[in-house]
């Protein structure tokens, strides 16, 4: 990671603030540069613009500063199935994403992904990071609508056992061997310096060309192995946390001086007026409690959300998504709508201009432009549905069946129904989130016909889910088995030693 010099901060902060308020223009088919930041397993109150006491985050708290906000913005409560409504603009498990091992974390091959739809409208598409769709050579991101690829496998680094190389076992996060494009390479330093600066450097040829570009920087940080440079973890250290907690806030904070240092290199080449920037988690926050050295544990700060990771309740799908614009989207402003992740793929898609593709697997989320051109647009209300999965593996040995009320919820407007099964029968929580967004009060027995309401409304979207369903039943691969480790070796046999890869520089 590269310091930042005073004088890009100083610039930043000057481009930054120059307007609160932008002259908004037509947005549908005005095909900025669009970089998507996604962070792993960093929930809404990660951040110290969200009230963390502890965190420091600067360059995002500046970010946020500017962005259109939206503030009801919901996702899946775990990794893969967020990353398949992204990709595809549907529900998980309307595209065949029902877990995050096992396979069936594999994006169903009929979807037309999101960089495809953007390529034919003339897009350059990368990948940095993160995937977790799929790592057969069909599913990977290179077959799927990205030019460029700088990953990982499996749904973490060092996850040997679900398909990431087994030399990252070894040195978990720094100078990881990652596959870029179609060649398996050892790389140097820390995992996120070196997702930004691949994408950074990648993004700055295309800006010498005027080309447009996604990038999607998809990182594998903060999710476990908590495991973050000495120099970030040292406050938290002589704050008195273990080296645990340390690693996961001093991995915040490393994404934070990386986003820093992309904003501040995209204000040294001018193109902050043509380039949207997304800031975004892909779960709830995991790791609720903060341990320190005493043995005593502390609550992480959660933004008055109950639930993380994997959880039915707010904690576990509500997260921070941050749009910014300079002079395009309007600066600091909060957008309250209920809004969600199938909503990315044609809010993108509209903004480059490009057709929805049709069919069995055509996206159903809404554009969001509407609500980026005036926040109090009329937004009809809607029901959203989510379900964490997970059902039939190495922890539960429940049928999809009887998983149908175990860790699921029903968010509109006004309600969230959660369910969730108490010895083997359903119980539900039903929360009035506009008074009570803690969801400390359970209204199920006052409001029975919205429980009904609700429940027979997950009951017919559940059913409809079974056709789509296509990675069911697939044996478990051992990890000498899966596609990454196999091309390792394959690469070593034809090819010899693994070749060192670094990034480009990426500066004028």
């Amino acid at each position: 990671m590269k310091w930042i010099q005073l004088t890009h901060l100083t610039c930043l902060f000057l481009l930054l603030t120059s307007a609160s308020c932008a002259e908004v223009k037509q947005l549908a088919g005005s095909r900025p540069n669009i970089i998507f930041i996604l962070t792993d397993d960093q929930g809404m109150g990660d951040l110290s613009c969200m009230g963390n006491p502890i965190l420091k985050t600067p360059h995002i708290d500046r970010l946020y500063a500017q962005s259109s906000r939206f503030t009801d913005f919901h996702v899946s409560s775990t990794c893969s199935p967020t990353r398949a409504a992204l990709m595809s603009g549907r529900r998980p498990f309307e595209v065949g994403v029902t877990h995050t091992i096992l396979q069936r974390e594999r994006l169903a091959l009929d979807v037309v992904t999101l960089p495809e739809t953007l390529k034919t409208v003339g897009y350059s598409t990368g990948l940095f990071g993160k995937w977790h769709l799929g790592d057969e050579p069909a599913y990977l991101p290179q077959n799927r609508g990205f030019d460029e690829v700088l990953m990982h496998g499996a749904g973490g680094i060092g996850q040997y056992q679900w398909g990431d190389f087994q030399a990252n076992t070894e040195s978990t996060y720094f100078n990881s061997v990652l596959l870029h494009n179609d060649t398996v390479v050892k790389t140097e330093g820390f995992c996120t310096d070196l997702f930004f600066d691949a994408a950074l450097a990648w993004m700055h040829q295309l800006h010498e060309n005027d080309e447009p570009y996604f990038a999607y920087i998809s990182l594998n940080a903060p999710h476990r192995p908590l495991i973050a440079p000495e120099s970030y973890k040292q406050r938290f250290l002589e704050m008195g946390y273990t080296e645990s907690s340390a690693a996961r806030y001093g991995m915040i904070e490393n994404i934070d001086d990386n986003v820093g240092e992309l904003l501040s290199e995209l204000a040294e080449w001018n193109a902050l007026e043509n380039t949207l920037i997304i800031f975004m988690t892909d779960n709830g926050m995991a790791g609720r409690m903060l341990d320190k050295q005493d043995g005593s544990k502390e609550l992480a700060f959660n933004a008055g959300m109950r639930g993380g990771k994997a959880s039915p309740f707010e904690g576990g799908s509500r997260v921070p998504s941050f749009w910014y614009w300079q002079g395009r989207i309007n600066a600091g402003v909060d957008v309250t709508d209920l809004t969600a992740h199938i909503d990315v793929y044609p809010t993108l898609a509209e903004l480059a201009g490009a057709t929805l593709p049709e069919g069995d697997f055509a996206p159903m989320g809404r554009s969001m432009l509407p609500l980026f051109e005036d926040s109090q647009a009329e937004w009809p209300e809607r029901t959203l549905f989510l379900h964490r999965g997970r059902w039939d593996d190495f922890w539960s040995s429940l049928s999809r069946e009887e998983s149908r009320y175990n860790k699921a919820a029903v968010r509109t407007d006004r309600w969230r129904l959660v369910f969730e099964l108490e010895n083997g029968q359903p119980k539900t929580t039903l929360s009035d989130i506009d008074v009570d967004p803690g969801e400390t009060i359970n209204l199920a027995g006052e409001y029975p016909e919205v429980v009904e309401e609700l429940k027979q409304a997950f009951d017919q979207w559940w059913d409809l889910t079974e056709p789509y369903l296509v990675n069911e039943g697939l044996p478990h691969i051992p990890s000498e088995a899966q596609p990454f480790p196999l091309l390792y070796e394959q690469q070593v046999k034809e090819s010899g030693p693994i070749p060192e890869w670094a990034p480009a520089i990426h500066s004028n």
